[in-house]
């Protein structure tokens, strides 16, 4: 069995303006489905590391990974004999401006939170996004800047 890992983040948005709050997602050429921005592990990267550069790189994002207690995981098959592990954080910036990598992402969104869920291809991201809604209510995210 080979093992796969990759790191991401669910990224917050508030609009100054309205006090709407947006997440960015990500739609792949291959497949069409809408997810969260997320990519390979690097060596000497840590799990932080990834998620940062890997935002970025899918969407000329850049985040600030706010809370060290979010950290979701998520197991699945993409192909026989391959087992890939997701882990994703809770991040948020204030850059309204995305732009997709060339050739690979389709389109880069930003979605208000209120319509996300249903936006969601797989189970697996809705439950993720469940868990990051939950510590969002909870906590003071956009408390401070």
């Amino acid at each position: 069995m080979q093992y796969e890992k990759s790191c991401g983040a669910l990224v917050l948005r508030r609009d100054e303006e309205t006090g709407k709050t947006y997440i960015l997602m990500i739609r792949h050429k291959a497949g069409g489905s809408r997810s969260f921005p997320k990519g390979h592990m690097e060596r000497g990267e840590t799990e932080y590391m990834t998620a940062v550069r890997e935002v970025f790189e899918e969407t000329a994002v850049q985040i600030r990974l706010e809370t060290a207690d979010f950290r979701e995981t998520v197991h699945y098959f993409p192909l026989p004999g391959v087992s890939k592990e997701v882990v994703y954080f809770l991040a948020k910036t204030t850059q309204k401006e995305i732009k997709p990598r060339e050739g690979e992402i389709a389109e880069v969104e930003w979605v208000p939170v209120d319509c996300a869920e249903a936006s969601l291809s797989h189970e697996n991201d809705k439950a993720v996004f469940r868990a990051a809604m939950k510590k969002y209510r909870e906590g003071a995210l956009f408390a401070k800047t």
